[in-house]
């Protein structure tokens, strides 16, 4: 066998094993202005290869930032537990964990731009113990509501969420009481920019229960608020103002209910990695003015006096994924 035969044979045998010659030799047979037809063996099929397997990787990686399945959780602690203005605990450890989950339904472009569904669980645990829930296994469990909802986004900037409301006492503190939610809210940030005010109207009717979620059951309750919002650097400033009404059951015969003004500062947690979700820090006041019948409602069930003006102080931690 000759040398060149022997050559021949190498060269042969590495091209079956996907590998072709280099040589500057080879190279000078294609001509300066044209471009050598790549082998689909050669090791530039195998770069890529490797391009697309990065390119899937980030694929991969888009869907998964692009969830359908989104949420947030956390704990809130208040010196003064008020709902609607109703004053439930002013004493002792206040903590108020929740957990809400977004499952996104839809999508598009049309007048209807998102359906999502909603499922939310918040508690309120106290450390102040009541003397009428002493005999309850959970009797720091003060308050444990399920609340099931579909949100629906139209027309771009418009948000309207239906929920059905439920508040358990695991510590026997209050009857059952459930209820139905809509809630109408407007990001009118194309509109006023930075200035934003986020306004939105809600609407609570009481369901038959044992218990109810206002001073007396089967009532109507009305909200409107706005809560404007302002970033400096990592720090988020809100700035929520709620009134709530009601009909003559919901407070006793008045329809001024109260007014809350508050402010919130809130800041991330940059040393958490992104992978465990984006943590946050937050803490606020909010100042509460009731209505004659909810203080005084109030001042009965807590034993104070009937005072109109609530002061609450809150701190949270949480995170969204």
């Amino acid at each position: 066998m000759t040398k060149h035969s022997i050559a021949a044979l190498c060269a042969l045998s590495l091209a079956g094993f996907g590998f072709a010659p280099t040589s500057h030799a080879e190279d000078s047979l294609v001509p300066t202005n044209q471009t050598a037809p790549l082998s689909l063996t050669t090791p530039s099929s195998l770069t890529a290869d490797d391009g697309k397997d990065v390119k899937e990787s980030k694929e991969l990686k888009q869907q998964v930032k692009e969830s359908c399945i989104t949420g947030d959780l956390g704990v809130t602690f208040v010196t003064e537990y008020l709902t609607r203005g109703l004053l439930e605990e002013n004493q002792g450890v206040i903590a108020q964990p929740y957990l809400d989950l977004y499952f996104k339904l839809y999508e598009g472009t049309g007048f209807i731009n998102k359906v999502v569904f909603n499922f939310s669980l918040w508690s309120s645990i106290h450390s102040h113990v009541e003397p009428f829930s002493v005999t309850s296994s959970t009797r720091n469990w003060f308050e444990f509501d399920w609340t099931p909802g579909v949100a629906i986004t139209f027309a771009k900037n418009f948000t309207a969420t239906f929920s059905y409301f439920e508040f358990d006492s695991p510590s026997d503190s209050f009857s059952t009481a459930r209820s139905i939610n809509l809630n109408l809210a407007y990001d009118d940030t194309d509109l006023l920019g930075k200035f934003a005010l986020h306004p939105h109207v809600a609407v609570l009717a009481e369901l038959n229960a044992p218990g109810s979620a206002g001073i007396n059951g089967h009532g109507w309750y009305f909200e409107g608020g706005i809560a404007p919002g302002y970033t400096l650097g990592p720090v988020t400033f809100t700035l929520p103002v709620t009134v709530g009404l009601g009909d003559h059951r919901f407070y006793d015969g008045d329809t001024f209910g109260y007014v809350s003004v508050g402010g919130q500062l809130s800041i991330p947690i940059s040393f958490i990695p992104d992978c465990y979700g984006k943590w946050t820090l937050s803490g606020g006041y909010t100042y509460y003015y009731l209505g004659d019948k909810l203080s005084a409602f109030n001042g009965s069930a807590t034993g104070n006096n009937a005072e109109k003006s609530q002061h609450v102080f809150q701190g949270a931690i949480g995170l969204t994924f």
